[in-house]
């Protein structure tokens, strides 16, 4: 596989463009060798589905457009950046708050250190801010481990 592959897509900010962000980013990573049923694949259409609602709920109407960029760098790491252009950074809410909504961020932190990742938060040229998480791409591990298991009688 290539040392670096990216793919992008810029949606409007509107709720059908968050179905549309997840399946280009899963469709894109099933492309390049993650199994649509992988556990990855899980955490990695919470973690968009989460981001893309935030751009398109948190933005106040003032970003008409989101982008979502994902990348596999080395077959070793996959990062997932999704860029508005409303210059208010996320804000991380106290545990202890009670509220029915306002939870993304917290879940897409769960999600990314659950897999061994990290999430970014950071300013644009522009001035917006792109939200991103960096996982580890463990496709290759798990194929081995599967193909080693088949073998074993």
């Amino acid at each position: 596989m290539a040392d670096h592959l990216e793919a992008s897509i810029t949606l409007p900010s509107d709720p059908a463009s968050v179905a549309a962000a997840r399946a280009h980013v899963v469709a894109t990573l099933v492309e390049w060798g993650m199994p649509g049923d992988a556990d990855l694949s899980d955490t990695v259409r919470l973690i968009v589905s989460e981001l893309a609602t935030n751009a398109v709920q948190h933005t106040l109407g003032q970003s008409p457009t989101f982008t979502v960029d994902v990348a596999l760098v080395r077959d070793e790491r996959v990062h997932i950046g999704v860029t508005d252009s409303h210059p208010r950074l996320p804000k991380r809410l106290p545990a202890a708050v009670q509220q029915d909504n306002g939870r993304g961020l917290v879940i897409i932190r769960w999600l990314t250190v659950e897999r061994g990742g990290r999430l970014r938060v950071r300013p644009t040229r522009a001035g917006g801010k792109t939200v991103s998480v960096e996982l580890p791409w463990a496709v290759q591990a798990a194929e081995a481990v599967t193909a080693a298991g088949r073998q074993e009688p």
